[in-house]
């Protein structure tokens, strides 16, 4: 019997690198402009665009291979480790260059994005994947992920405008030391990893495409996080440009979707354990696409704040519900790549959320790319409703709270 305590302990230390993982990369989001600015690029919205995009390619080609490697070698902690000090070194390299004189280039610049995103995925994605290897319930294992992924980007948000103000490289600079603090914390952590079956990666694919029912959570983790890179993005230039907000008090906007979506996030897992998931994730979807059209349509930013906030409610009641389907339908022995094809999903959804509300707010105005986003969201709930209905999960895995 696994004692309660250790599992707090170490749903808490993999909470913390959650947590730290979201809180490096969100200090960046408020001060974009600047940061790209310091390091050699204009600040109109294509290279704040392409400075995020960059990271986020590295998030999406390499989440798989972090996964898949895992779950051969049967370890996680030394791929956490590995991801948070490549990940830390990247963001310190991009904060002091310009102090020591060295002129990158931007395309350099993006080249050390790249790379920095491609280890980070690997703390990201791996502590994920070890909270779903931790006994308990699913959803409130997955709400644990939620909560820290919700403070993470809540204080994130204001945090950063703040770091902007003061000089705008400070973000990067506490971003690498947040990542290398998390990496002593991870020899308290026992590492559950099933043990490994020694095969190949191209074998655990396979064996994945034998679950056809992962499409499910992935495809709305690629909508949500589309949502997310776009208020990360677009969202910011918004409210900077419309309603004319400085770097700092665009991060307390940013805090009113972030706060409720971490505060909740726990409890809503919980609940997905009792009602399952379904409704979190397909009624959720709807409404939360409502509640995206309701943030551009607001003609002030009292109205524009009060949607955030219901975006981030929102947000929390389909977030750690689609993780815990994740669990739900993954094999135990293939739970790192199944997990890493989430995150990969998830990341792709974020630099589409940069792409796509960066050109369509470029060519079609603001108030089209709210809608165009919101529409996405709805449209795939309301069409993936007959797969829900058809997905046969085990009564165990959606609503006992504890095993």
């Amino acid at each position: 019997m696994v004692s309660v305590t250790r599992i707090g302990r170490d749903r808490a230390v993999l909470a913390s690198v959650i947590f730290a993982v979201l809180l490096a990369q969100v200090l960046l989001y408020p001060g974009i402009a600047e940061i790209v600015d310091a390091l050699g690029a204009s600040t109109d919205l294509d290279p704040s665009m392409w400075f995020l995009v960059s990271e986020f390619a590295g998030f999406v080609l390499f989440a798989g291979l972090w996964g898949a490697l895992s779950d051969r070698v049967g370890r996680r902690t030394p791929f956490i480790a590995v991801g948070a000090l490549g990940g830390a070194t990247g963001y310190l390299l991009l904060a002091v260059a310009p102090s020591l004189g060295v002129d990158m280039g931007f395309t350099a610049v993006l080249a050390v994005r790249f790379v920095q995103g491609a280890f980070t995925i690997a703390a990201f994605s791996l502590s994920v994947t070890m909270l779903m290897d931790l006994p308990g319930g699913r959803g409130a294992n997955m709400g644990a992920a939620g909560l820290a992924i919700g403070f993470g980007t809540a204080s994130g948000a204001p945090f950063g405008g703040q770091l902007a103000s003061l000089t705008p490289l400070a973000p990067l600079l506490v971003a690498g030391v947040l990542l290398l603090a998390v990496v002593p914390l991870l020899a308290l952590v026992t590492d559950r990893a099933p043990e490994s079956t020694r095969r190949g990666v191209r074998d655990v694919l396979a064996g994945l495409s034998h679950t056809p029912t992962l499409t499910l959570p992935y495809t709305f983790g690629f909508v949500d996080r589309l949502t997310a890179g776009f208020f990360s993005l677009t969202g910011v230039f918004y409210f900077r440009e419309v309603f004319g907000l400085s770097p700092s008090e665009t991060g307390i906007v940013l805090a009113l979707f972030f706060v409720p979506f971490a505060l909740l996030q726990f409890p809503m897992g919980m609940l997905s354990d009792r009602i399952g998931r379904t409704i979190p994730i397909v009624l959720g979807s709807v409404c939360y696409g409502g509640a995206i059209a309701f943030v551009g349509l607001a003609p002030s930013l009292v109205l524009a704040g009060a949607g955030m906030v219901l975006v981030g409610v929102l947000g929390a009641f389909i977030a750690p519900a689609t993780m815990a389907l994740v669990t739900d339908l993954a094999d135990d022995g293939e739970r790192g790549v199944a997990m890493a094809g989430f995150n990969a999903a998830g990341s792709l959804g974020f630099l589409t959320g940069f792409l796509v509300g960066g050109t369509v707010a470029g060519a079609y105005g603001y108030l089209t790319a709210f809608l165009v986003v919101a529409a996405m969201e709805a449209l795939i709930a309301l069409v993936t409703v007959p797969l829900f209905l058809r997905i046969d999960l085990p009564m165990e895995a959606s609503f006992q709270p504890e095993r």
